[in-house]
């Protein structure tokens, strides 16, 4: 088969959730899915929290059971990339120079993995957190002795993998460059609170961090070398320092786009008949007022989604979804709701030493996001209140004993 009415690029949670969608719209035509990964669909959260754990096997991860693409009538193409993108002739070109032609297409590729860019980053035990295959190498070292892991990163990966390795009986030392963890997505009572928290747990944190070079004999990584001259010894690095969208082909056809490709509010690119949604897509966001982001997370990507199957289907609905997220750590459930960046008032809502609190964020008064660890209950009720965009005293919010949904 070389050409589909809907050619999907990318086979993660946006490529996948666009395809079920479009068949529960009620599509009839051809749909064919390219992706680079050679396996069928899969979730990516599990791949740094139960899959490296061993607690999920591969087959529990699957977003549908494999047999349910042919089923609904959806062509797999896996571990196959699209190097050419032809708007005009509305065709693309594939590794090994196959070409497919298309009605329309959904861009859904994700990223790739920022690299290490100092010396030895090419050294074997180096690892990214982004496929199974990334994942299955690190379980395969692990299983082959490696025990000191150097984690470069302090993000949720790089966060979610150094709780995973420590309750794997790993010794673990986390470098962050920013001067508290988390820096990018979150205030610092949650920062303070997660380094106080992996510390507890025997985890090395180290900030302000700045890696120099990675160490290597015989081609394999022995040590990580950081400013100043001091080299961490370590038999496995794990790096989780963020994403570079994979819009290459599509910026080379013409698409306006820098970090990520702009699509409006249906999720169409600059290009004729093309759609971007999840991780590379960038989109004026209501929840951070109107300013043109990205946003890494399984909601993102199952929305955009949603929003352009019902477009091709004849019902357009601009995407305005809430974004929200979640971490695991140990035993710490993150729910986190809203977008917090521009914030200017933080109220803590209970004790971080119970280790059950939230985070409310604020912006000229009004509810703009919450980070809630271990309090679901909260989680679920400020939804509303960020949906509102609600004016609350702080003084109320921060009353453990009065519901937030009693503010509203």
């Amino acid at each position: 088969m070389d050409s589909a009415d809907i050619v999907i690029v990318g086979s993660g949670h946006g490529g996948a959730q666009a395809a079920i969608a479009l068949r529960q719209q009620g599509f009839e035509g051809s749909i064919m899915m390219i992706g680079r990964d050679p396996s069928p669909p899969y979730e990516r959260p599990p791949l740094s929290k139960e899959y490296l754990a061993g607690e999920k096997p591969f087959e529990r991860i699957l977003i549908r059971p494999e047999a349910f693409w042919a089923e609904k009538g959806v062509v797999l193409r896996p571990g196959i990339a699209v190097t050419k993108v032809d708007p005009q002739a509305k065709e693309l070109t594939l590794t090994g120079g196959d070409t497919v032609s298309y009605g329309t297409l959904i861009w859904s590729a994700g990223g790739d993995p920022r690299r290490l860019s100092c010396p030895g980053a090419d050294l074997a035990g180096i690892h990214t957190v982004r496929d199974r295959g990334d994942v299955d190498r690190m379980i395969a070292e692990l299983e082959g002795g490696a025990k000191h892991v150097v984690v470069i990163g302090g993000g949720y990966i790089g966060l979610e993998a150094a709780a995973v390795l420590r309750m794997l009986g790993c010794d673990v030392v986390l470098l962050e460059s920013q001067d508290r963890v988390l820096s990018r997505v979150a205030g610092e009572d949650l920062s303070r609170f997660y380094e106080t928290e992996h510390r507890r747990q025997g985890v090395d944190v180290r900030l302000e961090a700045m890696v120099e070079a990675v160490q290597g004999d015989g081609g394999r990584v022995t040590g990580v070398t950081l400013e100043g001259g001091t080299t961490l010894p370590c038999d496995m690095v794990v790096v989780g320092i963020g994403i570079v969208p994979a819009i290459g082909p599509l910026i080379t056809a013409g698409a306006a786009g820098a970090n990520g490709v702009e699509v409006d509010e249906l999720c169409r690119t600059s290009l004729p008949d093309i759609c971007a949604i999840g991780d590379c897509a960038a989109h004026a966001n209501p929840y951070a007022n109107g300013a043109v982001i990205r946003l890494e997370s399984v909601q993102n990507a199952h929305d955009m989604a949603a929003t352009v199957a019902k477009a091709i289907c004849g019902e357009s609905v601009p995407y305005n979804a809430l974004p929200w997220f979640w971490s695991n750590q140990y035993d710490l459930k993150l729910q986190t709701v809203g977008l917090s960046a521009g914030h200017d008032a933080t109220v803590l809502r209970g004790d971080p030493a119970e280790r059950s609190f939230s985070v409310v964020y604020l912006k000229e008064g009004r509810v703009i996001a919450l980070d809630c660890v271990n309090k679901t209950r909260d989680y679920a009720q400020g939804r509303k209140l960020v949906e509102a965009r609600a004016v609350i005293d702080p003084g109320l919010l921060a009353d453990v004993d009065v519901p937030l949904k009693e503010m509203l």
